[in-house]
C-alpha cells in the first residue's frame, strides 16, 4: 500500500508541475505536457513491478498506435473554443470525438492484424 501511495504522489507531482508551469508560460506548460509523462511513468512502474521487458515493449507499442487517435482531441478543442462554445461543452465534444477515434483505430488495427 505504501508503494502504491508513493507512485500516486510522484505521478501527481508531475501533473501539478505541468499545471503550475502553464500558469506562468503556456509554451513551458505545452512542452512539459507534450512529454509523454503518463506513458513514461506507466512504463517505469510496469517494469519496476514486473521486471518484464516484453510487457513494457507491448505496452509501448500499444501506446504508439493509440497516440494517433488521441490527437483528435487536440485538433477539435481549439476551434470549438475559438468559435465561442462553452469550455465544458467543447471539452465534452472533444473527448467524445476522441473516443470515436479510438474505436475507429481499434477496428482498423484489428483489420490489419495488429494486436494492441
Amino acid at each position: 500500500m505504501l508503494y502504491a501511495t508513493l507512485k500516486v504522489l510522484i505521478t501527481s507531482v508531475f501533473v501539478v508541475a505541468v499545471s503550475e508551469a502553464a500558469k506562468r508560460s503556456t509554451f513551458a506548460g505545452a512542452v512539459l505536457a507534450s512529454i509523454p509523462l503518463t506513458s513514461v511513468l506507466a512504463l517505469i512502474w510496469l517494469y519496476v513491478d514486473t521486471g518484464d521487458r516484453e510487457k513494457v515493449a507491448s505496452l509501448t507499442q500499444g501506446i504508439f498506435w493509440l497516440v494517433l487517435p488521441s490527437l483528435v482531441f487536440f485538433l477539435a478543442l481549439p476551434p470549438l473554443l475559438r468559435r465561442g462554445l462553452d469550455f465544458y461543452a467543447s471539452l465534452g465534444i472533444s473527448i467524445g470525438l476522441t473516443v470515436v477515434a479510438y474505436f475507429v483505430m481499434a477496428y482498423a488495427l484489428r483489420r490489419a492484424g495488429i494486436a494492441v
